[in-house]
């Protein structure tokens, strides 16, 4: 079956199956890598796209329900200047270590700081908990949105 909508701009056509995932569908069908697999459950936050400007896992959505709709992923925003911004600070502020979960977490935090760029840390917390990272913790990644906010509204 033919699915058609709008990735990262732009209106594409895959071909698919019902009971394909979107992560599947976006990584092998149209390659789309920055959308990571991880517990193909809605759990961990590394398959973290945009839907309709949410953050939603991609792992729980099948590819069929995305039709007609508009689908954001990093490779979407590499040169949006508040990711831009959000980049720098997650490197600046050691935010990375192994890289597998940075995808989903800048989607998430990319999504709160565009609702609300002067966020307390509880907001931080509160807008990335759908995201696990086992390397970093979550305090440099606090400490990162935070100091993306502080650079996107002094720009």
């Amino acid at each position: 079956m033919k699915v058609r909508f709008e990735l990262n701009g732009k209106k594409v056509e895959a071909e698919t199956t019902p009971y394909t995932s979107l992560t599947d569908m976006l990584r092998e069908e149209l390659e789309i890598h920055s959308v990571k697999k991880g517990c193909e459950h809605g759990e961990c936050g590394a398959c973290t796209i945009l839907f309709d400007g949410l953050p939603m896992t991609s792992c729980i959505i099948l590819a069929p329900q995305v039709e007609g709709h508009h689908i954001t992923t990093l490779e979407g925003l590499e040169r949006n200047p508040m990711m831009i911004d959000l980049r720098q600070a997650f490197i600046e502020n050691g935010a990375i270590q192994c890289g597998f979960c940075t995808p989903g977490m800048l989607i998430s935090s990319y999504a709160l700081l565009r609702d609300n760029p002067t966020p307390s840390p509880e907001e931080v917390k509160i807008g990335i908990e759908g995201n696990i990272c086992r390397c970093t913790g979550f305090t440099k990644i606090i400490e990162a949105v935070l100091d993306a906010a502080e650079r996107i509204i002094s720009e």
